[in-house]
């Protein structure tokens, strides 16, 4: 299956998506898929934007060899630094409610590759049910993401996977605002650091904060005690007119000072953006809407083809900009 075919299946079932060659915001422009979207602008093309606004340094005077992309995150090795995106519910993309087996197939994929998966907890209890079931079915490397409830709702969903052989667990902040919570009756909520250093000691795995915009909110994170935090503004949907993901890394880095491991969100569509990402200072990235797309246009092997073509732009990339290890890319290697 070729990436041009995943598209050609996808547009023939998805909804209220174009499955364009490039997701930028700009085919469904401030109506993609998706609770939240926030008028005036549009903040999935700014995301986007912001990664195309930097540039690589072609560089080939460096010695020969071969391309390694693998890396290390939370205790396990990876073939890619890559996390497919948490979409906790797909009744925007199709007739019926497609969310479990949606994580199915993302998580077959996934694990077929050696990537990681993260899923959302959704608003139905068979979201997580379905998903503690693909987990051993498929054995993936695999990441809950749980909406911002209060701390004893977000703990019972924790115990469901504590037993699991989930990499880490993560919490989402920057979905507190959105508005489809308000016809919702669990209301999500903003957290203040001694929430999250209790959910923190709620868990015996790695625990991540997604949602982090500001050098301020990621020491926040650390001093909670976050093994990890995603650089994320919701896709742009959240809140209007803040700057995209990419805009925000560097001085994210520059405060952490390598004091948390990094992931950034957000606009990331290609191989060549993963390596400005891991180039600026992140240790890995997530992407969300095209494994959507991928799924629609051809099941887990669709999500396979997509990982399997960032790889290839990843490799193609890192060799060009003269890195042959993850651990060579760095700052100048960017032009911004």
């Amino acid at each position: 299956m070729t990436y041009r075919e995943v598209l050609e299946n996808a547009r023939k079932t998805i909804l209220n998506c174009k499955a364009c060659p490039e997701c930028n915001g700009l085919g469904c422009g401030n109506t993609l898929p998706g609770p939240g979207s926030k008028a005036p602008g549009n903040g999935a093309h700014d995301n986007w934007s912001a990664w195309k606004r930097i540039r690589l340094n072609f560089d080939t005077f460096v010695e020969d060899g071969p391309v390694d992309t693998g890396c290390e995150l939370f205790g396990r090795r990876f073939s890619l630094p890559l996390m497919s995106g948490p979409i906790g519910s797909m009744t925007q993309y199709s007739k019926e409610d497609v969310t479990v087996p949606f994580n199915d197939g993302v998580m077959e994929g996934t694990a077929r590759t050696g990537t990681i998966d993260c899923f959302g907890d959704g608003v139905v209890p068979e979201t997580l049910i379905g998903a503690l079931e693909s987990m051993k079915k498929h054995h993936p490397a695999a990441i809950p993401v749980f909406n911002p409830m209060p701390n004893a709702s977000i703990m019972k969903k924790m115990d469901l996977f504590e037993e699991s052989d989930a990499l880490a667990m993560c919490v989402v902040v920057d979905s507190a605002g959105l508005s489809h919570w308000k016809h919702i009756g669990d209301q999500p909520g903003t957290k203040t650091i001694t929430d999250l250093k209790e959910l923190k000691a709620h868990t015996n795995k790695p625990f991540l904060v997604k949602g982090i915009m500001t050098a301020k909110g990621a020491l926040q994170a650390v001093e909670a005690g976050a093994d990890g935090i995603i650089v994320s503004n919701h896709g742009g949907r959240a809140l209007a007119d803040v700057p995209g993901t990419a805009e925000v890394l560097p001085e994210i880095v520059k405060a952490v000072n390598k004091e948390t491991k990094i992931i950034v969100d957000g606009g990331i569509r290609h191989g060549v953006d993963m390596v400005k990402a891991i180039a600026l200072g992140a240790d890995g990235v997530l992407i969300c809407r095209p494994f959507a797309v991928a799924w629609f246009g051809g099941g887990a092997e669709g999500v396979k083809t997509y990982i399997e073509l960032l790889k290839n732009e990843f490799s193609e990339a890192m060799y060009m900009v003269g890195a042959r290890k993850i651990t060579d890319l760095n700052p100048e290697m960017v032009r911004l």
